[in-house]
């Protein structure tokens, strides 16, 4: 389960960058266009994360081997219908 936590902690620390982001923008020390492109770089990889996380769950619940997850492409986990 060490793997989990080292994925919540990538998460934790790209939301906080999100967080980062956002008063950068409210400070107007950086663009809304700069703050969009980076804010869309940081919700794909937190998405990742989020997708990787799910994966190691499903298989410890189902008996499979968490450590057969893997990170899925940016695509696959962009396109995933809520």
């Amino acid at each position: 389960m060490s793997e989990d936590r080292d994925i919540q902690t990538r998460i934790g620390d790209l939301i906080a960058q999100e967080h980062a982001l956002r008063r950068s923008l409210s400070r107007s020390e950086i663009t809304t266009g700069e703050e969009h492109d980076r804010l869309a770089r940081i919700e794909t990889q937190l998405d990742q994360c989020w997708d990787l996380l799910r994966q190691r769950r499903a298989a410890r619940e189902f008996g499979g081997d968490p450590d057969a997850a893997s990170v899925r492409d940016a695509s696959t986990v962009e396109n995933y219908l809520d």
